[in-house]
């Protein structure tokens, strides 16, 4: 998620985004050294590939905050589907494209992308979302959360990653610069994603252990949703 001029506010949805130029920086000179750090993803492959399962090939999948795009959105083309994958950072974009050269990346927010924003890529079968929300204050992700429907099909495919944690908009230290998290504990989670209009259709978690000292073990939520409506 990066900054935004236009207020959210002004689309009906509320809470308006703040500026997340400094999130993007910290991004930019981070670069491939994240992958470096979390080398190991298997309840994220596992999640993608439940994802993969119910789809159709050729079906239009959004990654949101792809990174790299490894290992989401590569997985995702290698398996004939149609990908878009977002992120704020320039240095991350570019790796992707490099790396998953089958699928097409922007330089976006989330935001760019909400009915009346200034990326139109049209409707989705499915999105995924792994620790991208995170990077959000907690007043933020209902609203994140409500655009990543609007950008589905009826009856689309979500999948969502989060770090299950008692946090709002925390800042700490990340592979030497400072980046702010939150987090939700597992029942809280599910009902955000269910009371911005989606159904929880499989839900599961993993510990996880980064590697780095300023990386400590981790629990992952994993939660497979469809758009209700």
């Amino acid at each position: 998620m990066s900054r935004t001029d236009s207020s959210a506010e002004e689309a009906g949805h509320g809470v308006p985004p703040r500026d997340r130029t400094g999130q993007a920086e910290a991004f930019d000179a981070i670069g491939d050294r994240y992958d470096e750090a979390f080398p190991h993803k298997e309840g994220q492959l596992a999640a993608t590939d439940r994802l993969i399962a119910a789809l159709p090939a050729g079906a239009r999948v959004l990654d949101v905050g792809c990174g790299t795009g490894v290992p989401t959105a590569r997985r995702l083309a290698e398996a004939g589907l149609d990908v878009v994958g977002v992120d704020l950072s320039a240095t991350m974009v570019e790796l992707a494209r490099e790396r998953v050269p089958g699928a097409r990346f922007h330089r976006a927010d989330l935001a760019d992308l909400r009915p009346g924003g200034p990326l139109v890529l049209g409707r989705f079968d499915a999105a995924a979302a792994f620790f991208s929300l995170l990077m959000l204050p907690r007043a933020e992700i209902p609203l994140a959360l409500t655009w990543i429907r609007e950008l589905l099909a009826p009856g689309g495919l979500f999948a969502l990653a989060m770090v299950e944690a008692d946090a709002d908009d925390v800042p700490i230290p990340f592979l030497g610069r400072t980046i702010r998290v939150s987090g939700y504990p597992r029942a809280a989670l599910r009902s955000v994603v269910e009371g911005a209009g989606f159904d929880v259709l499989a839900e599961s978690s993993a510990s996880y252990a980064p590697e780095g000292p300023d990386a400590p073990p981790e629990e992952h939520l994993f939660l497979h949703c469809a758009r209700r409506g």
